[in-house]
């Protein structure tokens, strides 16, 4: 077993160089390392893609994955009693991985800067995830590893594996077919198009700095796209002009030729609302059911805005409060005060991670008043809508505890203990037969940080 005998830190002029994206060689992708036969059932998705919203396909139930991101490991949930099913190994390949990033320098220099400054310490072995429609697999993307895998439910083996362009693996969004997932490689500034089959490249389309978040739209026609910049950096300032703060987007891709066909001026429409302070880095998103607003976050900003997708402006601005207004900028929790939104399916309420506030709540839509703020845990990092827009499922990174909250009670109505560090959460299915064989599994990557 590789152990960590690694250098315990990089010098920050080490740490922002190689987090700057686009410099040194980016990597090929590796082709599939194996498959599984896939029957992919049609399923909707809904808005900013918390994962299958259709009905089971026949012998599959419902499940909620939540990713263990300093684990390494994703927790298997059941939706209706909220208890967990079981726990899955996400680095089996552990040893493997490990052994080719020692012996290369420069990978090893990436992995060490991503361990120092993005991952607090620690490393980033899961930061999305979603299912095959039918249940067999597990599509994960593994920041750290540079990758993305896909897991059998049954097995517990890596069935394919995709390296990314440059070195970290981010956000992904699956297609409403639940044919396609798109992953943003953060260094490589592009965002890979693969089957989830079998994880064949079917494409990129270009982004910005630090390619984020990826949701479609428009029935799977298009997809919506953010990258985010320096954001990690002390360039990302509204007082720095703009283009030293890396090149940030949000744009509209057809889904089909992957060309970009819209991108929207968010500096004027922040400046246009007063908000000429407000970074333009747009973080986690959601959109009303007919998806002509979108709701997104701003790195550095209490609250979020509501945008008009054919205008291109904010018609509305909700604040939010700051619980820490002794935290220097600097020193902000991913970069971002609120990190995860997510509006229900009636488009009636929204639910908000206050993440560097530690607090959720609950937004009504149409007055845009807030209802009590929800204190627990600490670090929220993500919310998702259950499948039947009851609830929004929130991961408190920072207390290793995930709850569900009621959109109509706005109240915390259930919290479970899962792994270290959960981040992601989406909705997905697996097969009845797997389940009673998937077990706890124990990390395969050591336990511990560099404090």
């Amino acid at each position: 077993m590789w152990r960590r005998g690694l250098p315990a830190a990089l010098s920050a002029a080490v740490v922002a160089a190689t987090l700057s994206g686009g410099a040194g060689p980016t990597l090929p992708a590796s082709a599939a390392v194996g498959g599984l036969p896939s029957d992919v059932a049609q399923a909707e998705v809904q808005a900013a893609s918390p994962g299958p919203t259709g009905d089971p396909a026949r012998g599959t139930r419902r499940v909620v994955f939540v990713g263990n991101n300093w684990d390494g490991t994703a927790d298997l949930v059941a939706p209706g009693s909220f208890k967990r099913l079981g726990r899955i190994d996400v680095v089996p390949d552990y040893d493997e991985r490990m052994q080719e990033i020692a012996t290369n320098p420069y990978r090893l220099a990436y992995f060490l800067a991503i361990r120092t400054a993005i991952g607090e310490g620690n490393d980033q072995f899961v930061d999305d995830m979603y299912s095959s429609n039918d249940g067999r697999l597990v599509v994960i993307s593994r920041p750290s590893f540079a990758d993305v895998v896909a897991i059998s439910l049954r097995t517990k083996k890596i069935v394919w594996r995709f390296q990314v362009d440059g070195v970290r693996s981010d956000h992904m969004a699956v297609s409403p077919d639940g044919k396609r997932v798109v992953v943003s490689a953060s260094t490589g500034n592009v965002v890979h198009v693969l089957r989830i089959k079998d994880g064949k490249e079917v494409g990129t389309f270009r982004s910005g700095g630090s390619p984020h978040e990826s949701v479609y739209i428009d029935g799977g026609k298009k997809i919506l796209h953010a990258s985010i910049g320096t954001v990690y950096s002390p360039l990302d300032n509204p007082d720095i002009p703009d283009p030293l703060e890396g090149e940030r987007v949000l744009q509209v891709v057809n889904a089909k030729t992957l060309k970009v066909i819209k991108r929207y001026n968010v500096r004027k429409a922040l400046d246009d609302v007063g908000l000429d302070k407000v970074s333009i880095s747009v973080r986690p998103l959601t959109l009303s059911p007919n998806e002509r607003k979108i709701y997104f976050q701003l790195s550095f900003f209490h609250g979020f805005v509501e945008f008009d997708r054919r205008t291109g402006t904010i018609t509305r601005v909700k604040r939010l409060p700051d619980l820490a207004p002794e935290v220097p900028r600097e020193q902000y929790v991913l970069d971002s005060a609120h990190h995860g939104i997510a509006m229900n399916p009636k488009g009636s309420r929204i639910c908000v991670a206050g993440t560097n506030s530690d607090y959720a709540t609950i937004v009504r839509a149409r007055s845009f008043k807030r209802t009590r703020l929800l204190q627990g845990g600490l670090k929220p990092y993500w919310v998702t809508p259950s499948w039947d827009g009851k609830y929004c499922y929130i991961s408190w990174s920072g207390s290793d505890d995930i709850s569900r909250i009621s959109y109509r009670k706005a109240k915390i109505v259930d919290t479970i203990s899962v792994g270290n560090h959960p981040q992601r959460i989406r909705n997905g299915f697996i097969r009845k037969k797997f389940v009673k064989n998937i077990g706890v599994a124990e990390p395969t990557a050591p336990i511990g940080t560099l404090g």
